[in-house]
């Protein structure tokens, strides 16, 4: 979609700003403008106002930069979670904080909190993004890979609609391992798909393996758009930072099942 799409669509955003996010807006916003060029489908689907959980691939550290103005153009305020380290740096700590981003210390007992406070904030009506990847995809060829169960608790417990959000462009920018191409201007995609209906699950205990299952159809929602966006077929299972390979479904699960014991669920 043209950049005159783009103008057509934007909402305006009725959530009240603060310092911080009217500096980022000040900021960002241009910033990818004069970057990419953007491609866009399923804006509709962000509602305007209330609790909403985008869940979202992960191709590049550039993305967050276009998911953020993505979002703010649905008329909405993008809160992230993100690396609790980001919060000790200096100017980006600061700006994290101003605009009520949301930490995540991974690996640690904190995680669970990183959780809670999220789901607060969708219960206190805010568009939340989640990238269930936890880092930019380690994929050979940037598809998604296997993600974190935390999404999943945050999906069944909510009670807000969850979108999946499709990214593709960013790495043209940056991409892990390779060299920054700032003028580049690439075609960046995003798509939204439709509400995603959990009810299968619903009523159910949250053990490893509902969770796994719950995790790996929120990614597949993610995984059918990008298939279509690159014109190219997914590999079959996910990328397993951990081992290296592709899991199938059922290995993923087995895999959440053995380490359930060593550590709480989504960390």
């Amino acid at each position: 979609m043209a950049r005159k799409g783009d103008r057509q669509r934007r909402r305006k955003v009725t959530e009240r700003h603060g310092f911080w996010f009217r500096l980022c807006v000040l900021v960002i916003w241009p910033l990818a403008q004069l970057l990419t060029r953007r491609r866009r489908a399923g804006m509709e689907q962000v509602p305007p106002t209330g609790g909403v959980l985008l869940v979202a691939n992960h191709v590049s550290i550039v993305d967050p930069l276009t998911m953020a103005q993505f979002v703010y153009d649905c008329g909405r305020l993008p809160h992230f979670l993100a690396k609790a380290s980001l919060f000790d740096m200096p100017v980006v700590g600061p700006v994290m904080r101003g605009t009520g981003q949301i930490p995540v210390a991974r690996g640690t007992t904190d995680a669970a909190g990183s959780l809670s406070a999220a789901l607060q904030a969708l219960q206190d009506g805010k568009a939340i993004i989640i990238y269930p990847e936890g880092t930019t995809s380690r994929d050979p060829q940037l598809w998604p890979m296997r993600a974190r169960t935390g999404v999943a608790r945050l999906a069944l417990t909510a009670g807000v609609p969850v979108l999946p959000v499709t990214q593709w462009g960013p790495q043209e920018i940056f991409r892990r391992g390779g060299h920054l191409r700032p003028f580049s201007r690439p075609v960046v995609h995003v798509r939204v798909g439709a509400p995603l209906d959990l009810s299968r699950w619903e009523g159910q205990a949250l053990t490893p393996a509902v969770l796994r299952a719950v995790t790996e159809s929120i990614m597949d929602a993610i995984t059918a758009p990008l298939a279509e966006i690159r014109a190219a077929q997914p590999p079959v299972g996910r990328w397993d930072p951990r081992t290296g390979t592709h899991l199938h479904g059922t290995e993923a699960i087995a895999q959440t099942d053995a380490r359930s014991a060593r550590g709480p669920v989504g960390s």
